[in-house]
């Protein structure tokens, strides 16, 4: 998959320069920033065009060759010129490394004329030439201050826009979690009773007894109902799962949803994961720390969301896949 800029925090300090388009007359600023990302944006597209060369870019911006180098170094620590043949070597070493292309083949495909200059290129970069490299390789990404490397198949990777903290990934984790619990119910209202109350074997017998997708999801919507009233000191009324129907599903979601996700943000934001409380509902007081229980809810919520696709694809309903969280987490994270 090819990847579009978005935020170079790693790249150095940024330079705003002044400049004039042509034929306007109003003064227009652009930082050094802005336009490693047009260059970076632009090589991705055209990565194979050896005919691309720094003038053409630097005109589409109404800069002089020189002037956009500048640029360009200011925010990637490297010329314009330097990182593409960085990245085109990158590939190029990747190519040996997963295929048996030729090395003459290889080196024109990086954008050299002869296998000579490529080999000299290469043993630059990677310290060896190319069939030595390739027998004993090293490491595919050459070192860059910029975090801008190539990535298989056709693509740039480029260095996160922020650093996500394990606490971060906890609250996507949670996100992610009380989505597609939503998902699940609203497939669930596609069935009939019988396919509700049918069981779901499972061999983890002592987690729940005689699980069906209804018990499943009605559990999985109490667990965080439980917790969020356990922390206001409020009793959990077991009877609510008791041949729960869907729409009281969606409603209880509804409100328990929201409210675990707000306790676990703002645990999250005030530092607050390893702080204690007691428990002391249903049975003798226990003390837990709030990192344990989120720990806790999403560890068994794991378990059943798994037991849960699976009876939805026994009933014909099998787009939720196994319920992986790998595309939501890499996504934008949702808004407060």
């Amino acid at each position: 998959m090819r990847l579009r800029p978005r935020s170079f925090s790693a790249a150095c300090s940024v330079k705003t320069v002044k400049w004039w388009p042509r034929g306007a007359g109003k003064l227009i600023r652009v930082s050094s920033s802005d336009t490693f990302a047009t260059f970076v944006s632009r090589l991705a597209d055209h990565l194979d065009d050896h005919d691309l060369r720094g003038g053409d870019l630097a005109a589409q911006l109404y800069l002089s060759r020189s002037h956009f180098d500048r640029l360009v170094a200011a925010a990637a620590g490297e010329t314009p010129a330097r990182f593409r043949r960085r990245v085109l070597l990158e590939r190029a070493a990747f190519r040996l490394l997963t295929s048996n292309t030729g090395v003459l083949d290889v080196a024109v495909e990086a954008g050299y004329g002869s296998h000579e200059a490529f080999t000299r290129a290469f043993a630059r970069a990677y310290g060896v030439a190319p069939q030595a490299w390739r027998r004993e390789p090293t490491t595919v990404l050459l070192e860059t201050p910029n975090g801008v490397h190539f990535h298989p198949p056709a693509g740039l990777r480029l260095p996160a826009p922020r650093t996500e903290t394990s606490m971060d990934l906890l609250v996507r984790m949670v996100e992610h979690h009380i989505w597609l619990l939503g998902e699940m119910v609203e497939r669930a209202a596609r069935l009939d009773d019988a396919a509700l109350n049918r069981p779901v074997p499972t061999a983890a017998t002592d987690v729940d007894d005689d699980p069906t997708l209804r018990s499943l999801l009605s559990r999985l919507i109490g667990q965080m109902d439980m917790w969020n009233r356990a922390l206001a000191l409020r009793d959990y009324d077991w009877s609510v799962e008791r041949d729960e129907t869907v729409p009281a599903m969606r409603h209880r979601l509804a409100e328990a949803g929201p409210a675990f996700l707000a306790q676990v943000r703002r645990t999250v934001a005030e530092s607050r994961l390893d702080e204690t409380f007691v428990h002391a509902q249903g049975g003798p007081p226990k003390v837990y720390t709030h990192g344990g229980l989120i720990a806790h809810v999403l560890t068994f919520a794991a378990y059943r969301r798994t037991l849960v696709v699976g009876a939805l694809a026994a009933s014909g309903i099998a787009d939720l896949g196994f319920g992986d969280p790998r595309e939501w987490v890499a996504a934008p994270a949702l808004p407060d």
